[in-house]
């Protein structure tokens, strides 16, 4: 008689939860097996980050069961998952960059001697060999804040393992990662893999999750509509189920090559010459014409974030002129920039709005001066709001709902929106779909053209090729603080902008 297979490392049955009435999971049907790397996939609310924080105990009232290798559990909060074996390492890392990378290694549970005091050369020397098991050869003394961005994600992975670890959920891990860093982060994901720890790989990059996932799971409006061997698919497979027809614009440019077409006849809304940003980069000379959005591309610190800053005043420049309509201006600050007639949506919506204000606040907060000199006039701010919700297709569209209550996608609109009371000259966008999902990009990508075609400049920096592609008219790659390449007028893919970078 054959002996029957153990049970999945995780597995849940018909879970379901609900957020006020909306079914954020229906009855939903999960594994993990161990020693497996398990992709999941899907739009912004499509379920996957809900299933994630039931897995990690954040939720804990839903319905349906969850059990570890065949044993039934509910986790009551995150350190009950924590001590049950699981760890998750979030989007937006918590390395603390003062700290070193020993006592980051270590957070929370570092060792002490028989005085009770921190066992400082026990603890350098465990975390040295805890790293060097990853191929790791880093100064445990050295302050974590000087680490690549890559390196710093390692650190925080191996604290988690080093918690004890046997399921670790990954979001977004290759979001803010250069091709090389990623490459030596899935070395390690394989490298535990094979050792028996197994994965929740969330992300939004399809390439890398069919480069690591050994299965993928797909959610869809709080469904699960597919599981499959990573295998056994490919991109369009994948993009076909998470968001079906109607979006073969930006869906081509996962997998085809994309024709440049850029217009610059006109004379140029923005000119810079010989911009040099300190430590960031060096003699940068360009122009964004009227009707062009002018892409930016590069991987993850070659200084397209610093640039974006330093158009609208955020960072002061070492040399170089920054004319608009042909006139030099000086931006020494956010609002000489407004007055040139710039606008900016940086690349962390946390920066620029205000989660527990309604969405009209939100909308209206660039433009208050405009909308009442002397004191504020809420009715005027809620129908300004109103035209931008239905303008830019806001979900829900309620001038009164909070911000946090609304999808990464939304609040990118939200963050576009502030802007548009009065349209400006030049629209600079830094990561505009950074952590979305497909269909969320594709809004915003709608948005974004319909912005260019009504004679807006554009200058759009991304570290996302499909984004770049999608979006700009005309293309320039930063390496290292400098133009090596400009792509106009041509046909190009991913491939030449990953290799020109």
């Amino acid at each position: 008689m054959m002996a029957s297979a153990p049970p999945p490392l995780l597995e849940m049955r018909a879970v379901a939860k609900s957020f006020g009435g909306v079914h954020a999971l229906k009855g939903v049907d999960f594994a993990l097996q161990r020693g497996e790397i398990h992709a999941l996939v899907g739009e912004n609310g499509a379920g996957k980050s809900t299933l994630m924080k039931i897995i990690a105990g954040v939720h804990h009232d839903y319905e349906g069961t969850l059990a570890l290798a065949g044993v039934p559990t509910r986790f009551r909060s995150p350190r009950d998952a924590l001590a049950s074996g699981i760890g998750m390492v979030h989007q937006e890392l918590s390395i603390i960059p003062d700290l070193s990378v020993a006592e980051n290694v270590f957070l929370g549970s570092q060792p002490v001697g028989r005085l009770g005091l921190v066992a400082w050369r026990q603890m350098a020397a465990e975390a040295k060999e805890h790293l060097a098991g990853f191929g790791l050869d880093l100064d445990p003394k050295m302050p974590a804040g000087e680490l690549p961005i890559g390196l710093q994600q390692l650190v925080e992975l191996a604290r988690v393992l080093f918690s004890g670890a046997r399921i670790v959920i990954l979001d977004e891990p290759t979001s803010a990662l250069s091709p090389p860093e990623i490459e030596r982060l899935f070395a390690v994901l394989r490298q535990l893999k094979a050792q028996g720890t197994s994965f929740v790989f969330i992300s939004h990059f399809l390439e890398d999750v069919l480069a690591i996932a050994d299965r993928i799971t797909v959610f869809r409006n709080g469904n699960l509509v597919a599981t499959a061997a990573a295998a056994e698919t490919d991109k369009k497979w994948l993009i076909e189920r998470m968001i079906g027809a109607g979006h073969e614009e930006l869906e081509a440019t996962y997998s085809e090559a994309i024709v440049l077409a850029s217009e610059t006849e006109s004379a140029p809304v923005l000119t810079v010459r010989g911009l040099t940003i300190p430590g960031a980069c060096a003699d940068l000379s360009f122009a964004v014409h009227p009707g062009e959005v002018l892409g930016i591309y590069g991987f993850m610190g070659s200084g397209q974030l610093e640039l974006a800053r330093a158009l609208f005043g955020k960072l002061p420049l070492a040399a170089g002129e920054i004319l608009i309509d042909g006139q030099p201006v000086r931006l020494r600050n956010t609002t000489d920039a407004k007055r040139a007639g710039i606008a900016y949506v940086a690349e962390s919506r946390r920066r620029m709005l205000f989660p527990e204000q309604p969405v009209y606040r939100n909308l209206s907060i660039a433009m208050l001066e405009k909308i009442g000199k002397v004191w504020l006039r809420p009715a005027r701010e809620r129908q300004i709001a109103e035209g931008h919700i239905k303008t830019l297709g806001i979900r829900p569209p309620s001038v009164e709902a909070l911000l946090r209550n609304l999808s990464g996608g939304n609040q990118q609109k939200v963050a576009l929106g502030k802007w548009l009371t009065e349209r400006p000259r030049l629209l600079v966008l830094a990561e505009p779909t950074r952590g979305m999902d497909v269909g969320a990009k594709d809004d915003v990508l709608k948005i974004v053209h319909d912005l260019r075609d009504q004679g807006i400049a554009i200058l759009l920096v991304s570290t996302e090729p499909e984004t770049v592609l999608a979006m700009a008219n005309r293309v320039l790659v930063l390496r290292k603080g400098r133009i090596v390449q400009e792509f106009a007028n041509q046909t190009i893919g991913k491939d030449h902008l990953l290799g020109a970078a």
